[in-house]
């Protein structure tokens, strides 16, 4: 866990996120701040690899480095030209002063944490080891009635979704006059 090159490679990944985000907030074009945006997702996904999540990793890379950013690039071609500019709005000032608290609350925790008597067996047991059959084996064994029944309710969630989109439709035109 101590390697040079996993330290290095959390370093540069930390970077890689962090000027991601803030060039999200800078950018003025839509479309450039979604880039940034998957350029922070995608370092994040680096950095749960430092972290031997693999799993996590993999989800944060397929979820929302790929689906989201995916649906987001179809919501900003269809809004109209003129909505697309990142102009500041009325939120600018509560906005920055949650982001100030929050990053302050953060830094505190950072300081006061005791992250010398971390490094006993916390650090030893965690070993560089793949997680994604553990979480299989859990999901298909011991969990196996909550995942089948969370998938019957997302199931469920889908069909009620397709009928309320069918419902707000209303019947099609006949092509004649009412």
């Amino acid at each position: 866990m101590e390697s040079p090159g996993v330290i290095l490679a959390f370093y540069v990944l930390a970077a890689v996120t962090v000027g991601g985000c803030l060039m999200v907030l800078v950018a003025r074009n839509l479309l450039h701040a979604l880039v940034f945006l998957v350029l922070a997702f995608l370092g994040m996904a680096g950095l749960f690899f430092t972290l031997s999540a693999d799993f996590i990793a993999v989800a944060q890379i397929l979820i929302y480095a790929g689906s989201i950013a995916v649906l987001m690039v179809f919501a900003i071609m269809l809004t109209p030209l003129a909505a697309r500019d990142n102009a500041n709005s009325l939120f600018l000032l509560p906005g920055l002063a949650a982001g100030l608290g929050i990053s302050g609350i953060v830094a505190f925790v950072a300081v006061v944490t005791p992250w010398g008597e971390l490094k006993g067996d916390a650090l030893a047991a965690a070993d560089p080891v793949t997680t994604v059959s553990a979480i299989g084996d859990l999901l298909l064994g011991r969990y196996v009635l909550p995942f089948e029944v969370a998938s019957i309710l997302l199931f469920f969630a889908l069909i009620g979704a397709i009928v309320l989109v069918h419902d707000r439709r209303g019947p099609r035109d006949s092509g004649g006059a009412s």
